[in-house]
């Protein structure tokens, strides 16, 4: 005897998610295109893709969340760690009962990306990485010293900015050791080896210029070693380099955002 129910077309969903000891608040636009994962900022929210997504249009099944203690609904947590951030993304694809998706991460989101990708290719369409997970030696001694002193200076204004969202509900100490982690992440040697174990199509959005808190050119410096990425990993390239810097991104080049989305998609379209 045989089944020959059409599967339910997955229906559109907003709430929290339990994961761990939080929950994260997800969007599930739910349909049956192509489901794409938006992976945020550091400390931004899922609200900065809604240029791609309007860009990109209805075709797709398009899935944000905000990560621990981030925006207005996800709750505090007791880890706030890179690999926790890798875990909610299987949590989050797993209770939407999704197999496969397109991971398009800015930022931090780009790293996320970069080692979900690396770690399940099986479960990966493919990435789109928005001006981060770059392979370089940035975090010294000093420059340690200079976030941990740019947050305590921060942290007098976050109170009032977290009650509308645009901060996390962190303390300025877990902020700082969040970002010292990912300068870690970065080394060429940690996230070299990453990058060249990826087997899935890749592209990279490239910005332009500075960063908050970056100091003349370093940023640029910091895109430069993607060169050499390009140049040992065949399924990585550039899609684009943009006027836009690394904040303003989402917001000016959101369609060479959706371009890239696209180009990993059409890599999966059979040919012939």
């Amino acid at each position: 005897m045989t089944d020959d129910r059409t599967p339910a077309t997955p229906a559109r969903w907003s709430g929290l998610l339990p994961v761990d000891d939080t929950a994260l608040a997800v969007t599930d636009s739910g349909g049956t295109g192509i489901p794409v994962l938006y992976l945020n900022g550091q400390f931004a929210t899922q609200g900065y893709w809604r240029r791609t997504i309007a860009e990109l249009g209805p075709g797709w099944r398009h899935i944000t969340y905000d990560e621990r203690a981030r925006g207005r609904r996800s709750k505090r947590s007791a880890d706030y760690s890179f690999e926790a951030a890798v875990r909610d993304v299987d949590a989050v694809l797993a209770a939407r009962g999704v197999d496969r998706a397109l991971l398009v991460g800015w930022s931090y989101g780009a790293f996320v990306a970069a080692h979900h990708a690396a770690r399940h290719p099986e479960r990966t369409l493919g990435a789109v990485l928005v001006d981060g997970a770059f392979p370089y030696d940035w975090l010294d001694e000093a420059m340690e010293q200079r976030i941990r002193k740019q947050f305590r200076q921060w942290g007098r204004f976050m109170p009032a900015l977290r009650l509308t969202g645009l901060t996390p509900r962190m303390n300025a100490e877990e902020m700082a050791e969040s970002n010292i982690e990912i300068g870690r992440i970065s080394r060429e040697r940690e996230l070299g080896p990453v990058l060249d174990r990826i087997t899935v199509p890749v592209r990279y959005v490239v910005a332009s210029g500075s960063s908050l808190g970056s100091r003349g050119d370093e940023q640029e410096r910091i895109r430069t070693s993607l060169d050499a990425v390009t140049a040992r990993n065949p399924h990585i390239e550039v899609g684009a380099k943009v006027a836009s810097n690394h904040g303003a991104v989402l917001r000016k080049d959101f369609r060479a955002v959706a371009a890239a989305v696209h180009a990993i998609a059409a890599t999966h379209e059979p040919t012939g």
